[in-house]
């Protein structure tokens, strides 16, 4: 093995940060997510940090429309 691919193994096994974890959260959420990145999120060695920003990103979505229409509804 090279130098170069002891590197690359590191990397795929690292975890992400929290601004590639929430990248990729967005990028799914919108459906813009590319093939090379949905394909480094899945080799990760862990699914959680993906799990819990996919859940917390879900649950500030729906408080955030619950807001919008009371917001809206108490306008009128």
């Amino acid at each position: 093995m090279t130098g170069q691919s002891k590197t690359d193994d590191k990397q795929h096994r690292a975890s992400p940060g929290v601004l590639k974890v929430m990248q990729s959260i967005l990028a799914g959420a919108f459906g813009v997510q590319s093939d090379k990145r949905r394909e480094e999120d899945f080799s990760s060695h862990s699914p959680w940090p993906y799990i819990i920003a996919g859940v917390l990103f879900t649950a500030g979505f729906v408080v955030g429309l619950i807001l919008i229409v009371q917001m809206v509804l108490a306008n009128q």
